[in-house]
């Protein structure tokens, strides 16, 4: 499909703030959107594989390669949301040690020089790491190579409390993307009616709102998620005291109820 961007929001919502492992006032008003690079880095690059040492010892190698235009894409990509959102972006890597970072750094601040309305910072990921948990809040906008990308996306999804309320988008710089929650297929509960289809319903806003650019009928879907958990149903995952526990087909039935009243205000 030629995809190179990654998009994982890591969002706690007010509704599921006491979800979250972190405490309340570090948790609330978390709002993060991480851009991961896709297609290049160690997952990729050339040479791989296994051999020996000079004293015959078994080795096995992996390789960080990027170019100037696969990090120069990625990084527009990057600016473009962050101008969408808060104005913010941070640029992750390991420029004080990795010679592929150095180039990192360079090329995202030569981009930034097309885009004087984001401030752009740059943070080394170890740093990167601890900060998500220590202050989440100061984060908008994440840019990272591929590995660093996987790790982080995922540190930041838990911030959230729950993986199912999570969806992800892989766009490229125009047409078809693929748009999905960045849970597995939890085979464990299969059949069961007991998976959170949040994330799943939340991708399909995603994928309006990047793949369409119909940006009203995905925060219509938004705010149909909004309102189902105001009204206090929950699947398992992200149960509490006090709400209302539903399995996987009733909270989709939830959602199209709360999407049919939302409708129906906007045709009148």
């Amino acid at each position: 499909m030629g995809v190179f961007a990654n998009l994982r929001p890591a969002i706690v919502l007010p509704q599921l703030v006491d979800s979250s492992t972190l405490k309340r006032e570090v948790a609330e008003g978390v709002d993060i959107m991480v851009v991961r690079e896709l297609t290049g880095g160690i997952y990729f690059g050339q040479p791989k594989g296994f051999g020996k040492n000079s004293d015959g010892e078994p080795i096995a190698f992996n390789t960080e390669v990027y170019s100037v235009s696969e990090i120069d894409r990625i990084a527009r990509v990057a600016f473009e949301i962050a101008r969408k959102r808060r104005g913010e972006l941070c640029s992750i890597d390991k420029s004080n040690v990795l010679e592929a970072s150095q180039l990192w750094r360079q090329v995202v601040t030569d981009v930034g020089k097309d885009y004087p309305d984001v401030k752009l910072t740059h943070m080394l990921v170890d740093n990167a790491a601890m900060q998500l948990i220590r202050d989440p809040k100061q984060f908008d906008t994440i840019v990272t190579n591929n590995i660093f990308g996987d790790i982080l996306s995922d540190e930041a999804s838990m911030l959230t409390g729950s993986i199912g309320m999570l969806p992800s988008a892989s766009v490229k710089t125009s047409g078809p993307g693929l748009f999905e929650p960045i849970h597995g297929s939890a085979p464990d509960i299969a059949g069961q009616d007991k998976a959170n289809p949040l994330a799943m319903i939340l991708s399909a806003a995603m994928l309006l709102k990047y793949g369409l650019g119909e940006k009203q009928a995905a925060e219509r879907i938004e705010k149909a998620v909004t309102i189902t958990l105001d009204n206090g149903f929950r699947t398992g995952d992200i149960m509490a005291p006090g709400k209302k526990l539903v399995g996987c087909t009733a909270m989709g039935e939830q959602v199209i109820k709360a999407l049919q009243a939302i409708e129906r205000v906007y045709s009148h």
